[in-house]
């Protein structure tokens, strides 16, 4: 059997492969220093961390990374960095060594091939993936052996550590790594504020110093980035103020801007790859060939890249007209935070969309996963996130949800593991 004919079926049958709790509970326990953790975490997120993985076949992991390497060629073009660099703030000209840290290459699966639906540059999960994918566990000999598990979390741990220290020495060679400042707003009140408390043992675990700050807990003296007493090397930015262009990031800003920290990932790296509007220029065949896109790597992002176009007065009779083929997303919004499916628009939403920054993308409905929960079969959706560093892919995960868009309310759902073939 086709090992995506293999992969379809096991999305629509097994129930052999799941978390085995106490490993997982144990592996978490380990992660994060406290053996009550795990149950807490059920508690207060308890759509979080899905039991059944997801099976992908090895010619679609393929796939995506051919569509990833076609990016990153693009990326390289000095036309392509000129047009998307041209609609991006000051702080993001500025030229950076470092590539950034966990880019996220979201893929929905269709019969046709996978799908590039966006690309993030701050994308959460991989720590807590990782923890999930290596507890699961298979009670049926045949799946187990032709789907074998993923790398266990130390494998992973040392592969992630070392990307931070190649980011940072990619800006000072002759320099360690040894203290680090993971950035969200609010960071406590964030819902993936557990993977901050993973990351920091994580680093602690590698002789790396890591803080949970708040961008407003920074000071910036004599050129240097300082957090409490603390000289701070690295800012692993979570922060979806991309740009930092609030006032509680001027701190930060300054610091960015003028290299006394190393910033993964950066406000550059948002700019070249992350800003919704780039799609418009990814999935246009004529702009790449303009640009000197070779022939080849057109035809593989014009395939797999839904076109895209931006939100504008000119076009905004047509969208409307087909707007039930699009889905509409902020140009550099994050997550699912005002995207709207073309079919649930309102005239009300509609003038809003208007008079923001957004694009329209073709609709590419997600793949799915049949689970039997409380004795009844459902049908949940599927996102594939490709976590990569230097568009080489580090790990696959997923994300099953119901709803419109992805979410972590669905009884089932959450954060899942992707089994493949070897």
């Amino acid at each position: 059997m086709p090992d995506q004919t293999l992969a379809d079926a096991l999305n629509r049958s097994c129930q052999c492969i799941a978390v085995d709790q106490r490993k997982l509970e144990q592996s978490l326990a380990n992660g994060f220093g406290d053996p009550g953790y795990y149950a807490r975490l059920r508690e207060s997120h308890p759509n979080l961390l899905a039991d059944f993985p997801i099976f992908v076949a090895r010619e679609h992991i393929a796939a995506m990374q051919d569509v990833i390497d076609a990016v990153e060629h693009v990326v390289s073009l000095a036309p392509y960095r000129n047009t998307v660099l041209a609609w991006a703030p000051d702080i993001a000209r500025h030229t950076d060594p470092s590539h950034g840290v966990f880019f996220g290459y979201d893929f929905h699966l269709t019969t046709d091939g996978p799908r590039l639906i966006e690309i993030n540059t701050n994308a959460g999960g991989a720590l807590l993936l990782q923890h999930v994918a290596s507890a699961q566990q298979a009670c049926c000999r045949e799946v187990g052996d032709v789907f074998p598990g993923p790398k266990g979390i130390d494998d992973m741990e040392q592969v992630f550590v070392d990307m931070f220290r190649e980011e940072f020495r990619a800006h000072r060679p002759d320099d360690e790594l040894t203290c680090v400042a993971i950035v969200d707003e609010d960071p406590q009140a964030q819902y993936l504020s557990p993977e901050f408390d993973l990351f920091r043992e994580m680093f602690a675990d590698h002789g790396i110093e890591a803080l949970i700050m708040d961008p407003r807990d920074f000071e910036f003296r004599d050129n240097t980035l300082i957090a409490g007493r603390r000289s701070i090397d690295l800012v692993y930015n979570r922060l979806t103020d991309f740009y930092l262009q609030s006032p509680a990031c001027a701190t930060l800003r300054e610091a960015c801007a003028t290299g006394a920290a190393v910033f993964t990932p950066s406000p550059r790296g948002h700019a070249l790859y992350a800003n919704k509007r780039n799609l418009a220029v990814l999935s246009d065949e004529a702009a790449l060939r303009t640009m000197g896109v070779p022939g080849e790597v057109v035809e593989i992002l014009s395939a797999a890249v839904p076109r895209t176009v931006v939100v504008s007065a000119d076009n905004a009779a047509e969208l409307w007209a087909d707007r039930r083929q699009l889905f509409f997303k902020p140009a550099s919004g994050h997550g699912s935070r005002g995207t709207y499916k073309g079919a649930k628009l309102t005239k009300k939403t509609w003038s809003s969309i208007l008079q923001s920054d957004y694009v329209a993308q073709a609709l590419v409905p997600p793949g799915e996963r049949l689970l039997v929960t409380d004795g009844a079969m459902r049908t949940l959706k599927v996102d594939i996130r490709c976590y990569a560093y230097r568009g080489e892919i580090q790990l696959l995960g997923a994300r099953m949800y119901r709803g419109q868009t992805t979410n972590f309310r669905t009884d089932g759902g959450g954060l899942t593991a992707v089994f493949t073939t070897p």
